[in-house]
């Protein structure tokens, strides 16, 4: 498995917009690419500008294809000049996951 984990930092004249936009790329990664197990996006409690996604792929290749979606690069070029700092990304290797401890895996 591959996560990823993303901070971006949204100027609050375009939060709503944002929130509405990665809330519908989340769910269409969830439902269109079997390879996409989890995508989580949470903001800052006290800074709701302050937003992070966290991303669980079956493997690098699943990660790829990701990457490679029409939805994908649309979202990009629809946000890439929202944010008030740099985005920031963080590729992981996930030590514990909660399914799949459940599960027993």
């Amino acid at each position: 498995m591959y996560a990823i984990v993303v901070r971006q930092k949204i100027r609050p004249e375009h939060l709503e917009a944002y929130l509405e936009l990665m809330l519908s790329h989340a769910r269409g990664s969830l439902a269109e690419e079997p390879g996409c197990l989890r995508f989580d996006v949470v903001q800052n409690e006290a800074d709701p500008s302050e937003v992070f996604l966290y991303e669980v792929y079956r493997d690098q290749a699943a990660l790829d294809e990701h990457g490679k979606t029409p939805r994908f690069a649309r979202v990009v070029s629809t946000i890439k000049h929202w944010f008030a700092e740099p985005e920031q990304v963080t590729r992981c290797r996930p030590a514990f996951v909660t399914e799949a401890a459940r599960s027993g895996h």
